[in-house]
């Protein structure tokens, strides 16, 4: 069995999950990556998409917000915008959320609102996609 790690994932609203696990894959700027037991100590910047957390050789998905990860010697804790597990994910507010995405990109002139609305719909779609793989 591979040596566990104390893991903690937070948002603003709960703590989504703290438990001692075997690895977490997570997405950074960089791409994803994996977090054991003993990894190199380093706070790195994180992107919207899946997260998956390995415990007792199960793994278990999230969706997951942009964010930061601060892993430390006896402790990893990841910060994020927003955590959820598929089944609490609503899936008709994500439809709408995709769709006023869309619709604000499609009638955005290149200002600030375009960002947001492209963060918006990788929003949506991570949950979607989330959802619709754990049918």
């Amino acid at each position: 069995m591979a040596e566990k790690f104390h893991l903690q994932i937070i948002t603003p609203h709960r703590i989504f999950l703290d438990d001692k696990v075997e690895r977490v894959i997570i997405r950074s700027t960089e791409g994803d990556f994996a977090i054991l037991h003993d990894h190199i100590p380093m706070v790195t910047p994180l992107r919207i998409g899946k997260m998956t957390i390995i415990n007792e050789g199960k793994s278990r998905e999230a969706a997951m917000a942009g964010g930061f990860v601060h892993i430390d010697l006896d402790k990893t804790v990841v910060m994020l915008d927003a955590a959820e597990w598929p089944d609490e994910i609503d899936v008709n507010r994500a439809k709408k959320a995709k769709e006023r995405a869309e619709d604000r990109l499609k009638n955005n002139h290149g200002n600030i609102d375009q960002i947001r609305a492209e963060i918006a719909l990788n929003k949506a779609l991570n949950r979607l996609n989330l959802v619709e793989k754990h049918k």
